[in-house]
């Protein structure tokens, strides 16, 4: 019988070794008597550009001679990859020659599983398999449609016999029928049969302009969010920091109830007085806020302080309210060679107001609670974003509820364990006379309802323990996503992460995120965060399933990106 032909599909200095591995796994599909049953009504691909989605007829496929041997004839690729080093070696060890075919011949050969991505960077929907049709020429078909690899693509074509599996079949016929195995490689957006997965959250309008009075001359645009990543668009939400399949049953109960008491004007005292309970504080340390960012608005309006500091990487808009309110505001930026850990020495002794967040967005990194409390001096305000320490189990290393640092603020948020972004809830524990501060800065009637309710409901025994119990699954569901990234050398990842986002530096992320947006994944760019740069990207961590299809897709678009 005739060879069969492989296409390959490899990165710029993808080695020998692993496009060797590969093409060795797919001939093995091949090798026997007989390859595996193709199903009735099959789609395949003809070599030349035939229609991929013609049926053929039922029956086992032999490809192999009298041997059990499958004998390659070629190589196939992109002109523009015929000479790496890797494939050419392949080729050596196989003794076969290497063709290249320019990318618009191979655009017009029809494959059944096109890539929007793969064409887009490369001119071809499929550069293995339309390679390998070209190559085996007119008749020919997929023999094992594309396999994948970490960075390198494969498929087999040549011309298969039916092997009779029932009287009346002629053996030895050829036959157009490809045996199209089921993909593994999981969701891929746009592809038959894959699953749509919309962003779990809908989205609001956000303020994204660059060159207003909070960012100046310090090229971060402050005031981007995640949400803006997923605005507009069906695509699996890995921006936006709230957790899935939120809020809970029992709590959307209980806001839909509170809608009967909207004729009175919202009563914020057994609310308030739940979240003192919950912190062991008095009522007088707690106040309850249309959201932190509606916090982080009234600490930079209200506070009299003139030498403010922020410590980044960290969310945004700490910094986007003080430049609104006319404070020049220093940065104390930590490194990645340290681990973005903080070092209370680098922040300036005059700093009258110091802001951080534990565990830190983005860097999902978690602070000793005594090294952040060493920050704290006489005539200084200590301000701590804690919007997701409910995320870590037993929220070690927390400052809510501690009295004895003086000048400690601790912002929380209901928004991102309960899935109430749209809701606006969070509250602000303090002393005293800086709560009354704070307070004298609020609209009346600062907080809803509904939102009001919900707090309430949050700061339940019940809530708490399930709240426990989603901070332990998100650890699980956070070591499977980074043990993932670990398998791409082109990956690097803040491995102390403990909130439930992870922070990637990739060569060209801003790029790479660009081509994930394609195969449907939204992923949280990283250069607005002063301290990065557009090498960096944030992933919200998700269920295991979805972070597996998240990891073929960010195979691919390395893959493409090479």
């Amino acid at each position: 019988m005739p060879g069969v032909h492989i296409g390959v599909g490899a990165r710029s200095g993808t080695p020998a070794e692993e496009i060797l591995a590969l093409v060795r796994s797919a001939l093995a599909e091949l090798s026997g008597p007989a390859g595996p049953a193709g199903p009735a009504g099959a789609g395949h691909a003809r070599g030349g550009g035939a229609d991929p989605g013609a049926a053929g007829p039922s029956g086992r496929v032999r490809v192999a001679g009298p041997s059990g041997r499958v004998r390659v004839a070629g190589l196939a690729t992109l002109d523009a990859r015929v000479a790496e080093p890797g494939i050419v070696a392949v080729a050596a060890r196989l003794g076969v020659p290497v063709t290249g075919f320019p990318a618009e011949e191979l655009a017009g050969v029809a494959v059944p599983h096109p890539s929007r991505v793969a064409e887009a960077a490369t001119g071809t929907a499929s550069v293995a398999e339309a390679a390998a049709l070209r190559a085996a020429g007119p008749g020919a078909v997929l023999l094992v449609p594309k396999r994948k690899g970490r960075r390198v693509t494969c498929a087999i074509a040549g011309f298969v016999l039916i092997h009779p599996d029932k009287a009346g079949c002629c053996q030895d016929e050829v036959t157009s029928v490809a045996r199209l195995l089921p993909l593994t490689c999981g969701y891929i957006a746009g592809e038959p049969d894959s699953p749509h997965i919309p962003t779990p959250h809908t989205t609001a309008d956000m303020d994204t302009h660059t060159d207003g009075p909070h960012t100046g001359s310090h090229a971060h645009d402050l005031r981007h969010h995640g949400d803006a990543e997923v605005r507009d668009e069906k695509l699996v939400d890995l921006a936006v920091n709230v957790r899935t399949a939120t809020p809970p049953d029992w709590l959307r109960e209980r806001i839909a109830h509170s809608l009967t008491s909207l004729a009175a004007y919202p009563d914020g005292r057994s609310a308030r007085a739940a979240v003192a309970e919950r912190h062991d504080l008095p009522p007088g340390r707690v106040l309850l806020t249309s959201g932190a960012a509606e916090a982080f608005v009234l600490l930079a309006r209200a506070l009299p302080v003139r030498r403010p500091v922020v410590v980044h990487p960290q969310f945004t808009e700490p910094e986007a309210a003080l430049r609104d309110a006319g404070h020049e505001v220093g940065r104390v930026l930590l490194r990645e060679e340290d681990g973005f850990r903080l070092d209370p020495a680098a922040v300036p002794e005059d700093a009258d107001l110091v802001v951080i967040g534990n565990p830190t967005n983005p860097t999902s990194v978690l602070h000793p609670a005594e090294t952040i409390a060493a920050l704290a001096r006489p005539g200084r305000y200590l301000v701590v974003d804690e919007a997701f320490m409910d995320a870590v189990p037993g929220e070690r290393e927390a400052l809510a509820g501690r009295t004895d640092v003086p000048g400690l603020v601790v912002l929380r948020s209901l928004t991102k364990t309960w899935g109430l972004a749209g809701l606006r809830i969070g509250y602000v524990l303090a002393e005293p006379e800086t709560v009354a501060l704070l307070e004298r800065a609020q609209p009346l009637w600062p907080v809803s309802t509904p939102a009001l309710v919900a707090a309430e409901a949050c700061m339940t025994r019940a809530a708490l323990a399930e709240a426990e119990h989603a901070a332990h699954r998100i650890g699980t569901e956070r070591a499977h996503l980074l043990a993932g990234l670990a398998e791409f050398d082109e990956v690097r990842t803040v491995e102390a992460a403990e909130g439930p986002f992870v922070l990637i530096r990739i060569e060209g992320a801003d790029a790479v995120r660009e081509r994930l947006r394609l195969l449907g994944f939204a992923a949280r760019r990283g250069d607005t965060f002063p301290g990065l740069d557009r090498h960096w990207l944030r992933l919200a961590v998700r269920d295991r399933a979805t972070t597996n299809r998240f990891l073929q897709a960010l195979d691919q678009a390395l893959l493409l990106g090479g």
